[in-house]
This record gives structure tokens, sequence and C-alpha cells, in this order.
């Protein structure tokens, strides 16, 4: 299989080379236009109290923080709507949600509160130490804090390192529910349809269609067949069967041969005798119903196909009448449900009982049973719907089914 079919979660090298080249030149204006104002403060004294001149630092500091903000809003705008970045391009990396596709603001947003949130509070310092004038402190309070904050940005963004989910989530991935796929090396998400794909990349090994028997049974004995030139031989009652020539057969006309462009009269049917026990043909037979289609002797009616559902670690369960999914499926109370499938889920991202499929001719009606993180239905031809928490959609054979951060594919045998 092609390997771009596959998705591969980022690396923590890959995520912390994007993020330094994403705010390298933030931090270095900022750096410098704090240094500079820093250096440019110079103080006097008046009526006895010392006075520090600030103007400076205020001016190419505010100068600084605003580029970093407007910088900051776009950079979050086109990340939100694809994924992509400065630092992800350049790494090959992308982020997306939970389905695989575009991370939208709420996740962006939340990824970078998480990892800059002890930089946020060293900032709030700064500003307040400026507006206390108390400059002697600054260096013995906002030194540690920027360390940190550092030390923790770092830390967050390698924090997939110790995830034990094959190192696809960091600590802000967990908490926005957010994801992080190596593009350079596998497959993009947000541009091929999600973690399912446009198409099924990896089709269900369903046990192949086994060849039934003809319901309609042969006749046991083949009619003679008739030699040019011969006279037909009909078996008479109490005869021989199979064809065997009889005693003293009844001969009929001689059989000309046949020119395929002369016209030939219909040759009349020997009379009808009747066997014992034989109704004549026109008789009414007292089973007879002219409006009732007789199924013949033997004949059985066609079985529904059978209906599979696949889902991402392998599992194959066939589907019958009624069945729930979850991390630990239950009925509720007076419903009836023929079969658990319970789905194992360490990252606790699908719902104790997430979904109730109910089968119904060639395929299944889908419910969400008011799950926290939803789900989400991707037709064959890649069109992707979620789920309405309470209201049961039809999902049909070579569909995928999302939920939570699992799926599966509805398959028919």
């Amino acid at each position: 299989m092609d390997n771009k079919a596959e998705l591969v979660p980022a690396s923590a090298g890959k995520r912390l080379g994007a993020a330094v080249l994403d705010w390298l030149g933030p931090a270095v204006v900022l750096g410098i236009a704090l240094g500079v104002g820093a250096a440019g403060i110079t103080e006097r004294r008046s009526n006895g109290f010392i006075v520090y001149d600030t103007g400076l630092l205020v001016l190419l500091g505010s100068i600084a923080v605003g580029l970093t903000l407007v910088y900051t809003l776009v950079l979050l705008g086109v990340e939100a709507r694809s994924g992509n970045t400065i630092g992800n391009q350049l790494m090959g990396i992308r982020s997306a949600d939970a389905d695989g596709y575009a991370p939208g603001g709420g996740i962006v947003f939340l990824r970078g509160l998480i990892t800059g949130g002890v930089l946020l509070l060293a900032i709030l310092a700064a500003i307040l130490l400026l507006v206390l004038g108390w400059f002697g402190l600054a260096l013995f309070i906002l030194g540690p804090l920027f360390v940190l904050s550092v030390a923790w940005a770092v830390l967050v963004v390698v924090s997939n390192a110790w995830d034990k989910q094959g190192k696809l989530r960091g600590w802000h991935d967990k908490a926005s529910k957010g994801l992080v796929f190596d593009v350079s090396a596998g497959r993009n998400p947000v541009k091929s349809g999600g973690i399912a794909g446009e198409y099924n990349f990896a089709p269900m090994d369903l046990p192949p269609v086994q060849q039934v028997a003809s319901p309609v049974a042969m006749p046991a004995a083949r009619n003679p067949v008739q030699q040019p030139g011969q006279p037909l031989q009909i078996p008479q009652p109490g005869g021989p069967v199979g064809g065997a020539p009889h005693a003293a057969p009844m001969p009929l006309h001689p059989t000309a041969p046949h020119n395929p462009n002369q016209w030939q009269p219909p040759v009349a049917a020997p009379p009808w005798t009747a066997r014992a026990g034989e109704p004549a043909p026109g008789s009414a037979h007292p089973d007879d119903d002219v409006e009732r289609t007789q199924l013949r002797p033997g004949v059985q009616a066609a079985a529904p196909a059978v209906l599979r559902i696949r889902l991402d670690d392998g599992q194959n369960v066939e589907v019958g009448a009624s069945l729930l999914i979850g991390r630990n499926p239950a009925a509720m109370a007076g419903e009836s449900v023929e079969q658990l499938v319970p789905v194992s889920d360490p990252g606790r991202s699908i719902s104790k009982t997430h979904l109730q499929l109910r089968r119904e001719g060639d395929g299944v009606w889908v419910t969400d049973r008011n799950s926290t993180n939803g789900s989400a239905v991707t037709t064959p031809d890649g069109i992707q719907s979620r789920l309405v928490p309470g209201e049961a959609v039809f999902v049909r054979p070579g569909s995928t089914v999302q939920f939570g951060d699992r799926f599966f594919h509805l398959g028919q045998a």
C-alpha cells in the first residue's frame, strides 16, 4: 500500500521545529524593542524623589507588542482554516481537529493558550512592574518568569513523546481535542477527506460471497434428442425412463431437412393422454388461487445480505437487529438490544454508550446517543455529515462512521 494513504502522527522534533520557526521572528522583535527601550530609561530627581523616564520603552514596547498581536491573529486565522503555518509548512506537518479536518479557531486558540500560558503571566508581570515603577525588581522577577515560560512551552510542544497511544497527542492536543500529522511522510487529512479519507484506503476484509445452488430443481431425465431424418420418440406411460428407446415407438411424420429460409407450418402436438391421478389440462385444482403466486416446492426465500462493521483496530462484527457501540455500552431500562460492542479507548474520546445501530433492509439506522465528542458519517463519495444526537440517520454499505477518535466501515458480505 502507498505510504501516502496512511496517517502519520507528527514527531516531537518536527513539532518543536515548527514552533521555533513560527515564533522566532516575533521573539526577536520583542527582545530588540524591549532591550533598546530598557537601555533608554533615564532617571532624574524631582522634589527629592527619583523619577524614571520610560517613554522610549513604552513606545518601542507598544509597537513590538502591536506587531506581535497582529502576527498572532493572522497566524491563528491561517492555521484555523488550513492547519498550516510557516513552521508547519517548512517542517511538513499539519494540525487538524479530531476528525482530521481543519482545526478551527477554537482548537488553535486553546492550544496556543496552554502552550504560552506562563509567557502571558510574565507579560502581565512586566506591565505591572512598569506601572508601579519597580524597575529594580524587574530583573529578579521577569528573568525567571521568562525562562520558565520558554521551558514550559517547549515541554508542552514535545509532550506527545510521552503519549502511550502511539505518540499521537500532546497535553495541549488532548485539552483542545486536536491532532497534528506528518504530511511529508503520510497523507494530509485536511485535504483528503479527514481521517476516513475521500476513498476507502483500507477496505474491509470481508469473507467472499459463497456460491449457492439454484433452488429450482433440475429435471431428473433429459428429453430424447431427435436425430435428423429419424422419427420423434415419445415415452409412453409405464415405459422406460431416461430417454431409452421404447419397444414400439410412435412414428410421426418424417422430419425433412430444415431450411432456415423457408417457412414451415407448425406441427400439431400429439393428443394428450391422461395418467392415473393426473388432472386434465384446464381443470381446476382445489388449491389453485389465481390471485396468489404459488411458491414452488423446495424454493426458499432469499436471505437478507450480511452486514458487517470493521473497526479501525481490526475488530470485525456482524450486524444483527440492534447493536450498541461504546467504551462500555449498556442498554437503557426497558430497552432490548441484541449486541453490545465494547471498544477500547484509553484516551476516553468515545462515550460509554456512544452509538446505536438498528438493522433495516440493506443498511442500518445509526443514532448518536448524546455522546460527548459527537459522531459523523462519511459516504462512499466523500461527503461527510455530523450526526445530531438522538436523530437516526440511514447508512448504506461502503460508508464510514466516526465516533470520538475512532471509526468503523460498514460493509456487505
